[in-house]
């Protein structure tokens, strides 16, 4: 396989972008070795500037759930562009798309539309911090929900301590505001909510932890939280920027049966382009100006380009055969590399919830943060390289989702599982 042409404008890249690339984990380096850069993309496939092609399992991070270049999705888009690009006034593509919404996720009652997943989070935590009249966060270790300065935090030495900065340039006193606690551990959340829950405005969580690789919540985790906040008069807010509309049409609160006060999307909801969006309950969401005193603006806010692809993206998924065949191809894919690695004595953990799966190189459980992190990197690196090699697109990284779309093939999948084949026996 050549990537002449990717290592030389990576080269430049450098020159040109820190790192060389616009997203820290698309560089490759906790898997070593040159990004390959892409051309275009066909329905389950990418192809490279060298003109290499790969069945692509990472889908742009999530969105791509019909695949590239749907043909639905990119006529719609065609059209719009044809109307023009960006307003900066109300369309009623927006109010179309806010209704898809709520009919999917009926805990939406109002729904504020963004340019990205950051953006949304950052303003429903402002909502809810309006809302509450408090300050205090709790977020779960491990589970990413953008890059504001707030939740760019991790926990000091003891569950009580306030949170200290994760990145240069996060102010200590915007980081004090917030309190972390491993994921799918109620009982630290508890003891937490006691000495704390009167000052907490809000606990956002991924309700399926996409951003560690894949962990499940424990059956008992997400019925927890929603408790607690209700006898703390807090807020619970589902980051379902990946799980939402993935893992079913109405998201990971439609498959547990639980819900939130306030719901983050991104991801389908733009069919590929920049958006985001927050909703919730009536009361809370009023308090958004123009109707209410906690302020948020966008300029490209409800762009007509990435709307139309949303809508196009949403309509689609409303048949029901469509997540019944994700699961079905989704299950083969685990399925069939849970057996080749036991055939070659390799040691995994695998998690799927739906079109979403990791298999982390583990022997023991992995429930959070801390029992993630104990996989081996090197190994998952050196299966990463072995797949990409035979043309499988996985993430450059062992903590991030692996996606299906409507357009992977059952010999797509078949393909796949015959590289891991190959690949086990060479680690």
């Amino acid at each position: 396989m050549k990537i002449t042409r990717s290592i030389k404008l990576f080269e430049e890249a450098q020159q040109l972008i820190p790192g060389g690339v616009n997203s820290p984990v698309r560089a490759f380096r906790s898997v070593g070795g040159h990004p390959r850069f892409i051309h275009r993309a066909k329905g389950s496939k990418l192809y490279d500037l060298d003109g290499n092609t790969y069945i692509d399992y990472v889908l742009s991070w999530g969105p791509m759930i019909l695949g590239h270049a749907s043909p639905p999705v990119i006529g719609a888009i065609k059209k719009a562009a044809g109307r023009g690009t960006s307003y900066g006034a109300p369309t009623e593509l927006e109010v179309e798309l806010a209704r898809h919404i709520r009919t999917a996720v009926p805990s939406m009652e109002k729904i504020r539309l963004v340019s990205s997943g950051t953006e949304a989070v950052m303003s429903a935590i402002r909502v809810a911090r309006g809302f509450t009249k408090r300050d205090g966060i709790l977020k779960f270790e491990g589970c990413y929900h953008g890059h504001s300065d707030y939740l760019l935090a991790k926990a000091g030495s003891g569950m009580m301590t306030l949170g200290i900065p994760d990145s240069l340039g996060v102010p200590a006193d915007f980081a004090k505001h917030t309190f972390t606690a491993p994921y799918n551990d109620i009982r630290t959340v508890q003891r937490l909510m006691r000495e704390r829950g009167k000052h907490i405005a809000c606990i956002i969580v991924e309700p399926i932890a996409g951003n560690m690789g894949v962990v499940p919540p424990a059956h008992d985790f997400l019925p927890a939280l929603r408790q607690l906040t209700l006898e703390n008069d807090s807020l619970l807010i589902f980051d379902e920027v990946i799980s939402g509309f993935r893992v079913d049409y109405g998201g990971a609160q439609a498959l547990y049966g639980i819900t939130p006060d306030l719901t983050v999307l991104g991801k389908i909801i733009g069919g590929g382009l920049p958006v985001g969006a927050y909703g919730g309950r009536t009361e809370i969401m009023d308090l958004i100006a123009p109707t209410g005193p906690v302020y948020q603006a966008g300029t490209l806010s409800g762009n007509p380009l990435a709307v139309t692809a949303g809508l196009a993206t949403l309509k689609q998924l409303r048949a029901k055969q469509l997540y019944k065949n994700l699961e079905e191809r989704s299950a083969a894919l685990a399925e069939g590399i849970g057996k080749e690695a036991q055939r070659a004595g390799i040691p995994i953990i695998q998690h799927r919830v739906g079109s979403m799966l990791t298999a982390f190189f583990a022997s023991d459980p992995v429930v959070d943060w801390n029992s993630a992190k104990r996989s081996d990197t090197k190994r998952y690196g050196q299966f990463f390289h072995q797949m990409l090699d035979q043309g499988i697109y996985l993430a450059p990284s062992q903590f991030e989702a692996a996606f299906l779309s409507t357009a992977h093939t059952s010999a797509d999948v078949e393909r796949t599982i015959r590289a891991a084949r190959v690949a086990f026996k060479s680690l």
